[in-house]
C-alpha cells in the first residue's frame, strides 16, 4: 500500500488514541484487585493496559497491513520494515490503578526510522497533543511552542525515576539530586509522554530521565521537535529511542540543562 501522508496518518491516530482513551476511562477508578499485577517491585500491569493495547495493535493492523507495532505489553515489531509504530497504551499505569488522572495513551510511528507523527492523548485531563513531522505541534488544535529564553536557575523542570532504581547505580537520584538547587522547581508526575507533551506546549521548560522504553519517548520527543525544542540522548546525539537516555528543552536552556547533567555524571564518577 502506498505511505499514507502526514495529515491522514494523523488524522487515524488522533482517533485510535481518543478511542484507546474511552476505553481507559470506562476502567477508571473501577478496576478490581484481581486486574492489577506486578511486572516487577514497583513495574505495575492493568487488565486495562492489555485491553487498550489489544485494541490499538488490532486497528493499527486493521488499517496499515504490514506496519510494525512495538507496545509496551506485548512487544511485537514485525512488518515491512518501513514502517515501524510505538504504542503505550497506558503511560501512567501507577497513577491509574490509583485514581490519579495523570495517564495517557502515547502513539507514534516512524518511517524508515524517522519519527513521522505522533500523539499524546489525556483523557482524564481532557488534553490531546498531536504532531506531524514538519507540520509543527498542536493541543487541542491549537498551535503550541516551547518555552523560550529561560535560564536554567529558573528552569521549571520535570523528571522521573526508573521501576528498577535498586538495581541500577544509575539511576537518576545524583542527577535530581545535583539538579534541585540549580533550578526554579522539578516536579515528577508519573508520565513521561505527558511530562515531553509539556514541554511542548510550554508548560515545563525542559525534561530529562534515563530508563525509559521507545513506546514512552517516541510521540513525546516528536512534540517537542515539533514545537520548537531539542530532544537529545545525555550525550547529546539522537540515540534515546534507543537507550532510553533523553534531555528535551528548548535549545538555549537544553545546552545548560545537558551541561549539568553531565556535571552530576561526572561528580557520581568521582564520588563527590
Amino acid at each position: 500500500m502506498p505511505d499514507p501522508q502526514p495529515a491522514d496518518l494523523l488524522r487515524h491516530m488522533e482517533s485510535l488514541a481518543c478511542r484507546a482513551g474511552k476505553l481507559l476511562m470506562s476502567r477508571f477508578r473501577t478496576l478490581l484487585p484481581s486486574e492489577i499485577e506486578f511486572k516487577g517491585l514497583r513495574d505495575l500491569v492493568s487488565a486495562a493496559d492489555r485491553e487498550s493495547e489489544r485494541f490499538l495493535t488490532g486497528e493499527i493492523h486493521r488499517l496499515f497491513p504490514g506496519h510494525g507495532v512495538l507496545g509496551e505489553e506485548f512487544g511485537g515489531g514485525g512488518g515491512d520494515g518501513d514502517w515501524l509504530w510505538y504504542v503505550d497504551p497506558l503511560d501512567g499505569t501507577t497513577n491509574f490503578v490509583h485514581g490519579h488522572p495523570m495517564f495517557c495513551v502515547s502513539i507514534a510511528a516512524a518511517h524508515r526510522g524517522r519519527l513521522a507523527a505522533g500523539v499524546v492523548h489525556a483523557p482524564a485531563l481532557g488534553d490531546t497533543f498531536a504532531a506531524a513531522s514538519g507540520h509543527g505541534a498542536r493541543r487541542n488544535g491549537a498551535p503550541i511552542r516551547v518555552a523560550r529564553g529561560v535560564p536554567l536557575a529558573r528552569a521549571f523542570l520535570s523528571t522521573g525515576f526508573p521501576y528498577t532504581l535498586d538495581d541500577l547505580a544509575e539511576n537518576n537520584i545524583a542527577y535530581f539530586a545535583h539538579l534541585a538547587p540549580r533550578t526554579l522547581a522539578i516536579r515528577r508526575c508519573g508520565s513521561a509522554a505527558i511530562d515531553l507533551a509539556y514541554v511542548a506546549a510550554g508548560i515545563y521548560d525542559g525534561f530529562w530521565e534515563l530508563g525509559l522504553g521507545a513506546w514512552d519517548l517516541a510521540a513525546g520527543a516528536l512534540l517537542v521537535a515539533e514545537a520548537g525544542g531539542i530532544v537529545t540522548d545525555l550525550d547529546g546525539g539522537e540515540e534515546f529511542l534507543r537507550t532510553g537516555r533523553i534531555v528535551a528543552a528548548e535549545e538555549s536552556l537544553h545546552a545548560g540543562l545537558l551541561a549539568a547533567l553531565r556535571e552530576a555524571r561526572s561528580g557520581a564518577r568521582d564520588g563527590r
